[in-house]
């Protein structure tokens, strides 16, 4: 029973695919041409040649994409945000570092807290590839990279200091989300503008 359901499903499938409905229209106009009398006794052959002919240009069936929508793509990358707070909660950093990597933490915090805030941050696709960016690669990556060369720099002193390139990199990541911190400020700006703009035209019209 299983088998003949499974082969009903895909029978009826086949008959709606797009390649049957193209072969269906090529083998009616064959039955047009036996009706206008070019096909002759080779009928049969034509129509049957038109239809596979008309199966094989249709366009292949193709599945429909998933809906990945903004705020699925927010809740995954809270997690992430999360389990890099743990993993920075257990590393020890210099005091100014620290207090830079703070700062930031804060600003990616507030732009991700569930809200009208993140409902913004999430209708700009940019801004969420540079915060996703940041938190996924950028500042674990800063941290890592600072305690593997300080472990080289006990053994070979004299070199750049660990601790100046972590500040730095901290601070450009810093100055990268006050910027999206900025645009998306814009954002809600202009949205009050266009309002205030509206109300006036209206009033003015009234």
């Amino acid at each position: 029973m299983a088998t003949s359901s499974g082969a009903g499903r895909a029978a009826l499938a086949y008959l709606e695919s797009r390649k049957n409905l193209a072969g269906s229209a090529c083998g009616l106009a064959g039955l047009a041409l036996t009706l206008a009398g070019v096909a002759g006794a080779y009928w049969p052959l034509v129509v049957a040649g038109l239809y596979g002919a008309g199966a094989l240009i249709a366009p292949p069936e193709r599945a429909t994409p998933p809906p990945f929508g903004p705020r699925e793509e927010l809740g995954v990358l809270r997690e992430d945000f999360a389990r890099l707070r743990a993993y920075l909660a257990e590393e020890e950093l210099p005091a100014e570092a620290g207090g830079v990597l703070e700062e930031l933490l804060e600003l990616y915090g507030a732009l991700l807290e569930p809200g009208w805030v993140a409902e913004v941050l999430a209708a700009d696709p940019e801004a969420v590839h540079a915060v996703a960016r940041a938190v996924r690669q950028d500042v674990p990556e800063s941290v890592d990279a600072y305690h593997r060369t300080r472990w080289w720099d006990r053994l070979a002193p004299g070199g750049a200091s660990p601790e100046g390139h972590l500040e730095r990199q901290l601070g450009l990541l810093r100055e990268e989300a006050r910027r999206v911190t900025a645009d998306l400020h814009e954002v809600e700006a202009r949205r009050q503008q266009t309002h205030t703009a509206y109300l006036e035209e209206r009033g003015g019209s009234a």
